[in-house]
């Protein structure tokens, strides 16, 4: 099977349906598997950037919009469900391509992870309970501390990883740098061709905040203020942009995500077997043709 990864806005869906359309002119069934944390909400398709109807009439997409927002969701839960789908993909003769902005989940869907244990009950509250009171960079100070080989991998102000890292390591499951991880493992469950997608980054940024315009006047944020009186999960919540624009503050949600692709471009030039494809000036199609056309 195939696997697209790329960062934000950098053009995903649109080669895959271009490379869909050349393989299904030589008579295979290609099928789209998400693999993005926040494309499984519904009620938040224009904020995660879910292809639109005209976009799955050409391709089929499996693990989208399918999830009710009040839902909390894990990689763990989402890897069996992706698993489910290529294996019947396969099995059916279709050929999978997972197409995904996510990284763990990426790598959810193409591999087997040992994942690390949830946080003991109470846990994670007290931890946030004290995220609240002292600020991200102060718990991010006390991991430092504890555990420098973790800080050093963690922005300070990345309030999410900062708890979850503090929760390993009073479970004693935070690795050091030379400890077990098969987060990032290159095995595979089927042979996968992983192609990650790049841009010169000017144009990567210009794509972003075009991107975030285009979703603020389809009606993101009306759909994000739906999402939150409906009850929003946390884990909903952490979709790019929902409290930004909550705020009202669509600079910031461009900032938030022009960082965030950022930390895509660094992650995925560090991914084991991955064929890099600067797509820099090109149309999907021309893309599409390289993929194809290159040897697996």
């Amino acid at each position: 099977m195939i696997a697209l990864f790329g960062p934000t806005a950098v053009g995903k869906t649109a080669v895959a349906i271009a490379l869909a359309e050349r393989l299904r002119a030589r008579g295979e069934r290609p099928v789209a598997v998400s693999a993005d944390a926040l494309q499984v909400y519904r009620g938040l398709e224009i904020l995660t950037g879910v292809p639109d109807a005209a976009q799955r009439a050409r391709l089929e997409h499996r693990l989208v919009a399918f999830l009710p927002v009040q839902r909390r969701f894990s990689v763990a839960e989402y890897a069996a469900l992706a698993h489910a789908e290529i294996d019947e993909l396969l099995a059916e003769g279709a050929t999978p391509i997972v197409v995904g902005g996510t990284g763990l989940y990426l790598r959810g869907a193409i591999a087997e992870l040992d994942l690390r244990p949830p946080p003991p009950p109470g846990a994670r509250e007290r931890i946030q309970a004290e995220l609240v009171a002292l600020g991200p960079e102060a718990l991010h100070a006390r991991l430092a501390r504890a555990a420098p080989w973790a800080a050093a991998t963690i922005d300070p102000r990345d309030s999410r990883r900062v708890v979850r890292a503090l929760e390993l390591h009073e479970q004693g499951a935070l690795d050091p740098p030379s400890g077990p991880n098969r987060l990032w493992t290159d095995d595979t469950r089927h042979p996968t061709r992983l192609v990650g997608l790049v841009r010169d980054r000017a144009e990567l940024y210009e794509r972003v905040d075009a991107r975030v315009d285009e979703m603020v006047w389809a009606g993101a944020a009306e759909e994000v203020r739906a999402a939150d009186a409906a009850g929003a999960s946390p884990t909903a919540r952490v979709a790019l942009g929902f409290e930004e624009l909550l705020r009202g503050d669509v600079d910031a949600m461009k900032q938030r995500t022009r960082q965030y692709a950022r930390r895509q471009l660094t992650w995925l030039r560090k991914l084991p077997a991955v064929e890099l494809l600067d797509i820099s000036g090109r149309t999907p199609e021309e893309v599409a043709a390289d993929i194809d056309s290159a040897p697996a």
